[in-house]
């Protein structure tokens, strides 16, 4: 009789200050876990998720904010970007608005999010005290489908 191996959940929050280089820590923390976890194949598109992710808290609040990483079942991680900033942007939020304009320096990067993720989601977050409330936008991903090269 064979025993079943569980593999017990995993998950690491990074805490990162209000500071230009976040979004970069953040990534290269994201690529160290999943190596370490034996989820190569999910750097790619997890790397591109978070980084969108970190820097949109990064640009919309003021204070710190928080990455959080979890496994999610057998190849599939849960990213999770907790900012102070209680406002839950389109399209996380459920507005639909215009595309960004061609020329626009921001407006598409959560859009490419919603396309590339498994699953994805935004909660806010209500906290007693200063500080504590917040949102927190999260992302699924599995590894991408290799294109059908065949026609």
């Amino acid at each position: 009789m064979a025993l079943a191996t569980v593999t017990p959940p995993w998950a690491y929050t990074l805490q990162l200050p209000q500071d230009p280089r976040g979004p970069g820590i953040a990534r290269a923390t994201l690529r160290t876990v999943l190596q370490v976890h034996g989820m190569r194949d999910l750097i790619e598109t997890a790397e591109l998720l978070a980084g969108e992710l970190v820097t949109n808290a990064y640009r919309h609040s003021s204070a710190p904010y928080s990455l959080r990483l979890r496994g999610a079942g057998r190849n599939r991680v849960r990213v999770g970007v907790w900012d102070s900033n209680p406002v839950i942007p389109d399209p996380f939020g459920g507005g639909i608005r215009d595309e960004p304009c061609a020329l626009a320096e921001s407006g598409r990067g959560l859009r490419i999010v919603r396309e590339c993720a498994e699953s994805w989601g935004a909660y806010p977050i209500r906290g007693g005290l200063p500080g504590q409330g917040g949102k927190v936008l999260w992302v699924e991903c599995t590894p991408r489908a290799a294109p059908d090269r065949t026609g």
